[in-house]
C-alpha cells in the first residue's frame, strides 16, 4: 500500500508523531465528525479526528474502511 496516501496520526505510547496508520476504520462520532481507528503494525492502537473531505478522501484511496 502507497504510504503517502496513508492516514497518519500520533502514537500515544511510543510518543511519535505521523506514524502510519494501519486498518483503518473511520466511524462518525455522536456530534457528526469523523474519527479513524486503527493501529501502527506494532499493535499499538491509534486514533485521528478527521474532516469530512480528508475521511471521505481516505475511504475513496481504499486506505479506510467505512464504519459507519
Amino acid at each position: 500500500m502507497d504510504t503517502e496516501k496513508m492516514l497518519k496520526a500520533y502514537c500515544l505510547k511510543t510518543k511519535e508523531k505521523n506514524v502510519p496508520m494501519q486498518d483503518a476504520v473511520i466511524t462518525k462520532t455522536s456530534k457528526g465528525g469523523y474519527i479513524a481507528n486503527g493501529h501502527d503494525g506494532k499493535g499499538n492502537k491509534m486514533a485521528a479526528i478527521l474532516s469530512e473531505t480528508k475521511a471521505l478522501q481516505a475511504i475513496q484511496d481504499g486506505v479506510a474502511t467505512k464504519g459507519y
